[in-house]
């Protein structure tokens, strides 16, 4: 993803989120059954030694790699991922550039696993939301936003008893990091340019405050990159494009699990 599609996806998601704000009150959202239900620990799951420390990701399309599985089945995919061992898994709730949906948020969050809301995150309407809907975890993007907007949406999050990963791209972006902050995650991909660079990443992660778990997320295609990114330290395991583009992402998830 470029910086300039970032930006226009950024754009449009102000007014995205102005028009769920006519459709649906805050009062409304506070209301509904999940709101009160209390948060999956995704910590506690990456701490845990009998899990994989992949945080399975349901994806459909992206802007870089357009469709990637217009078929596959939420339930099914995020029941293997829950079964197998996934520490956590990741939901695209944004429609107009990956696809997704707060209905595969919904379907997602029946399962008893922390799950994160993937989304362009800019105001606290839609942390708000992602509560009501269920979610254990928000992600805030460093790109999206400035690091005085990151530790308010961080402290939202928090106060409604959710974890938070803060994404971030390069060195300029170390000051996001926050107390509000449970998980930091380096994204191996560039926004400028497209590639995947491992070793960006590690340098990187050397640089995080002590305390803060890391979650290395993009281009991990295979067994040998997960395990390097084990060896060198990394907490978590932020994995979507591998299963999805597979034909049955619930049986490549279940394989790859048995590596792991």
């Amino acid at each position: 993803m470029s910086t300039n599609i970032l930006a226009k996806i950024v754009a449009s998601k102000f007014g995205e989120v102005a028009e769920r704000k006519k459709q649906i009150s805050i009062a409304q959202l506070e209301a509904m059954p999940l709101f009160e239900q209390k948060a999956y620990s995704l910590k506690h799951n990456l701490l845990d030694t009998t899990k994989t420390g992949i945080i399975a990701e349901f994806k459909r399309q992206s802007p870089s790699k357009g469709i990637i599985n217009a078929t596959a089945n939420v339930d099914e995919v995020i029941k293997s991922y829950t079964q197998f061992g996934a520490a956590g898994v990741s939901v695209l709730t944004d429609g107009p550039y990956f696809g997704g949906s707060l209905a595969d948020l919904s379907i997602a969050v029946q399962n008893p696993i922390p799950v994160l809301r993937k989304e362009f995150i800019i105001d606290e309407f839609q942390i708000i939301e992602a509560k009501a809907y269920g979610a254990s975890v928000i992600l805030l993007i460093a790109s999206c936003l400035t690091p005085a907007e990151t530790e308010l949406l961080a402290g939202t999050a928090k106060e409604l008893g959710m974890e938070v990963l803060l994404e971030l791209h390069d060195e300029t972006e170390l000051e996001y990091v926050c107390d509000e902050v449970d998980f930091v995650g380096i994204n191996n991909r560039s926004l400028k340019s497209f590639e995947v660079n491992i070793e960006h990443s590690l340098k990187l992660k050397d640089l995080l405050p002590k305390g803060k778990l890391s979650i290395a997320e993009s281009g991990i295609y295979d067994i040998e990159t997960f395990r390097l990114l084990k060896k060198e330290g990394f907490h978590g395991f932020l994995m979507g494009e591998y299963f999805m583009k597979q034909e049955n992402p619930a049986k490549a998830f279940e394989e790859f699990s048995k590596l792991v």
